[in-house]
């Protein structure tokens, strides 16, 4: 079952608190006064989001020349997370979120309960200037699309 969420393009992102990879926890308030690109992803080692996170992964340096934070979150355990993250190398933090209730604020919980591959570009006051909720998650938001939301929203577009 699909969950709804009033959250769109102007609206405030829902601040959050999260354990994530390198046993650190995450606020996206922590993160105010710069970009986040949020990333919601169905699940840890498989094929799609692998090729996700890798490319985002890849692509980091791009991402930091824009200044933007990238965040992944799906609602794996810890112990799931490290695993993925260390044996892909990602150099941005995976968050876990069992109780899917950053999910749940989003709107991405998607069919049996998983979250919905989705993104969302905030910009540095905490405002959602971007965002992509995929109904079937087997293609993802490309890097380019999200540099130049990124961009966008840095420049106040």
């Amino acid at each position: 079952m699909a969950s709804e969420s009033s959250i769109e393009v102007g609206s405030q992102a829902p601040d959050f608190s999260l354990p994530g990879t390198g046993d650190k926890n995450y606020s996206l308030s922590q993160f105010r006064g710069t970009a986040v690109v949020l990333v919601f992803y169905p699940g840890d080692s498989t094929a799609v989001c692998t090729k996700q996170l890798c490319s985002y992964n890849d692509e980091l340096s791009q991402f930091s020349n824009v200044g933007a934070q990238v965040l992944a979150i799906s609602h794996q355990d810890m112990a799931s997370h490290d695993k993925f993250a260390a044996k892909h190398n990602f150099k941005f933090p995976l968050l876990s979120d069992p109780d899917k209730q950053v999910l749940s604020d989003y709107g991405v919980v998607g069919f049996a309960g998983l979250p919905r591959r989705s993104v969302f570009v905030i910009d540095p006051n905490g405002v959602v200037k971007y965002l992509h909720r995929a109904l079937v998650g087997v293609t993802f938001r490309p890097v380019k699309e999200l540099i130049q939301a990124v961009a966008d929203a840095q420049t106040g577009i």
